[in-house]
């Protein structure tokens, strides 16, 4: 193991039991729907798995983007990163849903295939009121739109605003929780989010293929894009996921200030706004409960940062997107609890060493590669 994944092991070990969190909490109400009502009501076990994987990204993604120091990089290395595995996952799911034996998700068989096919890949889906492909995938929209916030701020040299930006986020979410609930772009109609979605592609492409102040603009745009997509577009309500937004810098300023490029109690403060305002952001008992875990789980974790972690936690937190994208279909597959979970982690295995590890090491070499 090189020094720098052994400097992260800690985020491996958080991913894993988050990625188990999301899990367990589908698998509760598929097979135990009587026993996790009752979990349920006092903590919402995926609510804690998913903000634990915001926070996680939050502190990770721009210091991989800093690391890089090329947006064409670090656009490329999310592609192969995330890109193959989605694309083999949804495809599976279409031909499960096709022979019958998954459900269709809401609202797939309304809309164009094409559509919504290019929102889930484009990972958009959520925030464009289109369907998903496969129910979870509706946090890499999230994702999405904080990877074009981070790559604005750094074309434009304000990275380090991040504690200012949780803040001002987290005080904004309130406000704009109570005027617009529920929001959602274009009231489902098809041409606003086929717009909206090849706009953002645009962005990157230039981005990406851009150079000096035509490269600076697109990425500006992207992020205004980005930021515009959750305040007007999130299906739970713009409450949450401009809080989810504000989550994820967060983490950044705590890596900020790891760093000294700001004060920990800069970070701090932006930690507790973003609690403080996220907490009521949902009316239900296991909201606020997961909420505060998954932030001391993390504290908990970056405490024991510099300590070895259990290989197989560390192992677990490796596979957790296989296991996080995996399982929804899984549940339809395979009947009962135990063999369900049995056969879960063998698959995640074989899907992280078949298709991500080949994924990731082939965008390492083409971006090796001297640039013409």
């Amino acid at each position: 193991m090189s020094a720098a994944p052994a400097r992260l092991a800690w985020l491996d070990a958080l991913r894993g039991p988050a990625a188990l969190a999301v899990t367990m909490h589908h698998a509760g109400w598929t097979f135990l729907p009587g026993l996790w009502a009752v979990v349920d009501r006092n903590i919402d076990m995926g609510t804690w798995g998913v903000f634990v994987f915001f926070l996680v990204s939050g502190y990770i993604i721009p210091a991989s983007l800093e690391r890089r120091g090329d947006l064409r990089a670090f656009w490329a290395g999310r592609a192969f990163r995330l890109l193959p595995l989605l694309l083999a996952a949804c495809g599976l799911a279409l031909l499960l849903a096709h022979a019958g034996v998954l459900p269709l998700e809401p609202g797939l068989g309304e809309r164009p295939l094409p559509l919504v096919v290019l929102g889930n890949v484009t990972m958009l889906q959520e925030l464009l009121n289109l369907p998903p492909v496969i129910n979870v995938t509706w946090t890499l929209s999230y994702e999405m739109a904080f990877y074009l916030l981070s790559v604005a701020l750094f074309a434009t040299g304000q990275a380090r605003r991040s504690a200012g930006i949780a803040t001002g986020l987290a005080v904004l979410a309130v406000p704009l929780g109570l005027l617009l609930p529920g929001a959602t772009i274009g009231g489902g109609a098809d041409l606003p989010a086929v717009l909206l979605d090849l706009a953002v592609v645009a962005a990157i492409a230039v981005t990406v293929l851009g150079h000096g102040r035509t490269r600076t603009v697109a990425a500006v745009a992207g992020g205004l894009l980005g930021l515009a997509l959750v305040f007007l577009g999130s299906r739970g309500g713009t409450w949450q996921g401009v809080i989810i937004l504000a989550t994820m810098f967060a983490g950044t300023a705590i890596h900020r200030a790891e760093q000294g490029t700001i004060s920990w109690r800069a970070a701090a403060v932006a930690v507790a706004t973003v609690l403080g305002c996220g907490l009521p952001a949902k009316d239900d008992s296991g909201w606020a409960p997961a909420i505060v875990l998954a932030f001391a789980a993390f504290a908990l974790a970056y405490a024991l940062r510099e300590r070895a972690f259990p290989r197989p936690l560390a192992g677990l937190g490796m596979i957790s997107f296989s296991l996080y994208l995996l399982h929804p279909l899984l549940l339809y597959v395979v009947p009962g609890l135990t063999p369900f979970l049995l056969a879960l982690i063998p698959l995640s295995l074989l899907t992280y060493h078949l298709i991500e590890t080949p994924a990731q090491r082939l965008g390492k070499r083409l971006l090796a590669r001297p640039a013409r």
